[in-house]
């Protein structure tokens, strides 16, 4: 049986090399960082910090919808993408103001650390945040699982390449 998602969600996230002096050699670490962007105040869940989420167009391919919303609600094009991931998350939720239970596929995209987020009238502010301090800012159970799949991804990259998706369009 094959299922075809209402909404798509997309995890963005970059990774900042950062400098450090260690015994005075030079070492580079990395830093995760999750965009957060806030629902704005006329939209349903007013004030709720979220990844980018949006409804499937008729037709419209899945990882595709995903890209989509990524350039509708953050600017962030092919250009300013490193990369684009399945998470093999699939979330299904009750929403009561349609009434029914939805079903959302889950992506994440990393981002290159220079890009810049414009926000669309969707959301009023973006925070980038680590992983921690986004968990903290979150509501659902459900987005702090892809936060942790985020930090996996980075953390596996000889694995993450088995998630990593092909250009869709």
């Amino acid at each position: 049986m094959s299922i075809r998602p209402d909404l798509v969600a997309c995890w963005l996230f970059r990774v900042v090399p950062d400098k450090t002096r260690l015994a005075g050699v030079d070492r580079a670490t990395d830093t995760v960082e999750i965009l957060l962007i806030r629902r704005a105040p006329d939209r349903i869940y007013p004030g709720l910090w979220q990844c980018v989420t949006g409804r499937l167009e008729p037709g419209e391919r899945i990882a595709e919808g995903a890209l989509r919303e990524v350039r509708e609600e953050t600017g962030f094009g092919h250009a300013e993408l490193e990369a684009f991931f399945d998470t093999d998350i699939v979330n299904s939720f009750h929403e009561a103001h349609v009434d029914a239970i939805l079903v959302e596929a889950v992506f994440a995209a990393q981002v290159r650390p220079a890009a810049m987020a414009r926000l669309s009238p969707e959301h009023d502010d973006l925070r980038w945040l680590t992983p921690d301090e986004a968990r903290a800012m979150v509501v659902w159970a459900a987005y702090r699982r892809a936060i942790d799949q985020v930090e996996w991804l980075v953390a596996h990259p000889e694995m993450a390449i088995h998630y990593r998706l092909s250009d869709p369009t």
